[in-house]
C-alpha cells in the first residue's frame, strides 16, 4: 500500500515538473505582445516634377530609398514623378496643403513669391551645378528667409550654367534680338535684357513648343538637351557661361507631417538630406556632360562666345542684377546683401 502511494506521489510530482517546464519553454519561445507588436509604418507621398527617366528624379528616388533603408523600413516614401501628383507650378502649394507630404520643384515657376530665394537665380556666371547647389544651401542657412516658414526645408539643389539653345545660330546679341525664347523666373529677365522675347513655360512643355516653332530657342542648362530630349528639336547651343544663371530646386516637407515624425526619424531625414546636397550637385554636372555629348552626337553645333562678345552679354545682364536689388528694397529686403553674399559663396565654392 505504501509502495503504491509512493508511486502515485512520484507520478504527481513528475507531472507538475513537466507542466512547469512546458510553461517555461512556451514563455521562451513565444514572444510577448510588446515584442511582437510592430509600430505602424510611416507612409509618405513625394511629388517630383522631373520625369522618371531624368537623373534628378532618380537622385530624389535614391534619397527616398536611403531614408527607408536607414529607418529599417519604419518609413515608406511613395514617389510620384513627372508631376503626376502635383504639377511643377503647384508642387509647393501641394506640400503646404497636404496634397503631397514632400515635394521637389522650382521656385522659378512662381515668380515673385520667394523674393529672397530668387536672388540665387541671377546671372552671376555659375561655373557648374555643384557650386550652384552648395551656394544655394549655404545662402538659405545664412539668410533664413521667412518666405519658406510654411514648410520644413529638407534641402535645395541647382543646375549648372543656363545656356542658350536655338534652332538657328546665335553668335552675337544682334542675332538674338527679337527671338522668342522659352524661359522661367529670372531667366525671363535675362532674355529680355539680351534683346530676346521671353516666353514663360515649364520644361515639360518646351520640347513641343520648339518642335512646333512656338519658340525659337530656350534658356536652360545643357543637361536638358538629353534629360528632356531637347537636342532633338534644336540645332545650336550658344555657350554663354559668362552670364550662366541657375534655377533653384527645393525639396520641402509638409510642416505638420514633419512635426509629427519621431525625433530619431527626423534625424535620419536631416542626415540623409545633408548628404544628398552633394549627390545632386554631382548629378547635375554629370548630366551636363551627358547633355553636351548627346547634342554633339546628333550633329548639333556648340558656339563659344569670344571674350569681347561675352563681355557685351555680361554688361547687358548687369541691369537684371541691379533691378533685383532695387525691387527687393521696395519689399523691405536687403537685395544688395543677398547679391554680395552670393558672389562671395560662388567664389568660395569655385576654388
Amino acid at each position: 500500500m505504501k509502495k503504491a502511494i509512493k508511486v502515485i506521489m512520484y507520478g504527481f510530482i513528475v507531472g507538475l515538473l513537466c507542466i512547469s517546464c512546458t510553461k517555461k519553454a512556451e514563455e521562451k519561445t513565444t514572444p510577448s505582445k510588446e515584442v511582437t507588436k510592430k509600430d505602424a509604418v510611416i507612409e509618405l507621398s513625394y511629388s517630383i516634377f522631373f520625369p522618371p527617366s531624368h537623373a534628378q528624379c532618380k537622385a530624389g528616388m535614391s534619397w527616398a530609398s536611403e531614408i527607408e533603408k536607414r529607418s529599417n523600413g519604419a518609413v515608406k516614401i511613395n514617389v510620384f514623378p513627372g508631376g503626376t501628383l502635383t504639377k511643377a507650378k503647384g508642387c509647393y502649394d501641394g506640400v503646404v496643403s497636404g496634397i503631397s507630404d514632400i515635394g521637389m520643384s522650382c521656385f522659378a515657376y512662381t515668380r515673385g513669391r520667394f523674393p529672397v530665394m530668387e536672388a540665387v537665380d541671377l546671372p552671376f556666371g555659375y561655373p557648374n551645378g555643384k557650386v550652384a547647389t552648395l551656394t544655394v544651401n549655404e545662402f538659405y542657412r545664412q539668410m533664413k528667409p521667412k518666405e519658406l516658414d510654411d514648410v520644413h526645408v529638407l534641402y535645395f539643389h541647382a543646375h549648372g550654367p543656363g545656356l542658350l539653345h536655338t534652332k538657328k545660330p546665335v553668335k552675337t546679341l544682334e542675332d538674338l534680338k527679337g527671338m522668342k525664347i522659352r524661359s522661367t523666373g529670372l531667366s525671363a529677365k535675362v532674355v529680355e535684357a539680351l534683346g530676346g522675347v521671353p516666353v514663360a513655360m515649364p520644361q515639360g512643355s518646351t520640347y513641343e513648343a520648339l518642335q512646333k516653332g512656338v519658340v525659337e530657342g530656350t534658356f536652360a542648362p545643357i543637361e536638358t538637351l538629353k534629360g528632356w530630349r531637347q537636342a532633338e528639336v534644336v540645332d545650336y547651343t550658344t555657350d554663354c557661361n559668362v552670364i550662366g544663371y541657375t534655377t533653384t530646386m527645393f525639396v520641402v516637407m509638409n510642416k505638420d507631417k514633419w512635426n509629427k515624425l519621431p525625433e530619431h526619424i527626423q534625424k535620419i531625414f536631416t542626415e540623409v538630406s545633408d548628404e544628398w546636397i552633394s549627390v545632386h550637385g554631382d548629378v547635375w554636372d554629370d548630366a551636363d556632360k551627358e547633355g553636351r555629348a548627346f547634342t554633339e552626337e546628333l550633329g548639333n553645333s556648340i558656339i563659344t562666345l569670344p571674350e569681347k562678345e561675352g563681355l557685351k552679354w555680361k554688361k547687358a545682364v548687369d541691369k537684371v542684377i541691379n533691378n533685383y536689388v532695387e525691387t527687393a528694397k521696395t519689399k523691405g529686403i536687403d537685395g544688395a546683401k543677398s547679391v554680395a553674399l552670393l558672389k562671395e559663396l560662388i567664389s568660395r565654392y569655385s576654388k
